[in-house]
């Protein structure tokens, strides 16, 4: 099997030209060895956790950038400082790895540059990290927009914020109430010697206190539990099904809320959800089938109605809207590398022409709940105002609720070493 430093280097490599980790981890990970699977991923999720400070690093040891086309050299750079700062990797074997796989790669040229880099920083880390002390992404690990806009938005909050999308994202599983209590599948766990906890706020939620393999979880086969965060488990409370409600869950991939709506309330008349990406769409079918649920999928774009929707009113909306991810950074710490400041305007278009598109199948007197994963107002609380601003027949609906922060349109939950994701929620009636 390849030299997992040189396949770590090349799945951040494509991350670097601009695809995500998720897209590219399947196929890079079939060339590690069985045993080598957890060091991979480790150096994947570890890299790109802290590039903005491992890039700062190698751009205050270098005379001159690298070229933009050599980006796994880029890579492989930022994955030999990671090791060296954070894993507990003996720092010979670091760099004589590190320094290895530019030959594998077929760049002997970068062989010298990577062995000096590596040696500097080994020789001078004290030094270095005094001098960058005062540099904000070396100091926060962020992109400095990302660093401006949390702190305008949230001047009290940002540290905790930056400091918490720093750290590995805790293992949620949701309970499947309707089969099993969360107090008896709390003691399957303890059967098994799996340390969990309750959630403090989702009354089916369960924290694990190390993740695990999920296939190897007791109940998982059989539709007990599934893996889903905290915050995101709150969406269907605040939606409040009914029996006999017609509900639209637009934007629905992977389908952990579509799951959730439906084992909460098994007397739906129907469940449509809705996803612009087919494959996406598989793998809500694959969680649909193992908890033996069933919901009308549909691969459309969900602002285009005209070829989705049949004209018969919803009861209840969740729009999961298509947004920065800013609140899972912790979990897709790649975000860190793909988002522009600029994305986050052209986002909150996008979002709120969703939001005026989904509100027209929504019956009268009826809720939506307006959601993302991201803790930036310009994709929430604002998209919300505007929104009430040009539709008249919208009213809010306090959310009344001891998590998350109060803000004029919702509640802005975020992220917390052991806690839920950063998320807002938002609910708007119909008025009749």
């Amino acid at each position: 099997m390849a030299n997992v430093r040189l396949v770590a280097a090349e799945a951040i490599g494509q991350v670097l030209r601009g695809r995500s980790l998720s897209a590219v981890l399947p196929k890079y990970s079939q060339k590690v060895a069985v045993n080598d699977q957890g060091l991979f991923k480790e150096l994947c999720f570890g890299t790109l956790r802290w590039y903005p400070q491992l890039n700062a690093i190698v751009n205050h040891l270098m005379s001159k950038p690298i070229k933009d086309k050599e980006r796994e050299i880029q890579a492989l750079l930022a994955c030999g400082i990671y090791q060296l700062m954070y894993m507990r990797v003996a720092d010979h074997a670091a760099i004589n790895e590190t320094v290895a796989a530019t030959v594998k790669l077929k760049r002997l040229w970068a062989k010298g540059l990577v062995n000096a880099v590596l040696r500097n920083f080994q020789r001078q880390q004290e030094q270095i990290v005094e001098k960058l002390s005062k540099n904000s992404e070396y100091k926060t690990a962020h992109p400095q927009w990302l660093v401006n806009r949390l702190e305008q938005a949230w001047p009290e909050q940002a540290t905790a914020i930056l400091a918490a999308n720093n750290l590995q994202a805790p293992m949620c599983l949701r309970v499947n109430t309707s089969r099993c209590s969360r107090d008896d599948y709390l003691q399957m766990l303890a059967d098994t010697d799996i340390g969990a906890n309750p959630t403090q706020y989702s009354d089916c939620g369960v924290l694990l206190d190390c993740p695990q393999e999920v296939t190897a979880l007791p109940g998982f086969a059989e539709g007990l539990i599934s893996v889903q965060d905290e915050s995101a488990q709150l969406a269907a409370a605040l939606l409040d099904v009914q029996p006999g409600h017609a509900v639209l869950d637009a934007c629905c991939a992977p389908g952990g809320k579509t799951c959730h709506i439906l084992e909460s309330e098994p007397k739906l008349a129907s469940l449509t959800a809705i996803d612009l990406e087919p494959k996406r769409l598989e793998r809500v079918k694959e969680n649909l089938q193992r908890l033996e649920l069933q919901a009308k999928l549909i691969a459309a774009d969900v602002g285009a109605i005209d070829q989705w929707w049949d004209n018969n009113s919803f009861d209840r909306v969740l729009l999961d809207a298509p947004c920065s991810a800013s609140g899972v950074i912790r979990r897709h710490p790649d975000i860190k590398l793909l988002r522009k400041d600029s994305d986050i305007d052209n986002l909150s278009k996008i979002q709120t022409e969703l939001l005026e598109k989904v509100w027209k199948t929504l019956r009268k007197g009826s809720m939506l709940v307006y959601a993302t994963c991201s803790v930036l107002p310009q994709e929430n609380d604002q998209v919300v105002t505007r929104f009430l601003a040009t539709n008249k027949d919208a009213s809010l609906v306090k959310i009344e609720a001891d998590w998350g922060q109060a803000t004029d349109n919702g509640r802005q939950i975020f992220p917390s070493a052991k806690g839920g994701d950063g998320f807002y929620y938002s609910r708007l009636q119909k008025n009749s």
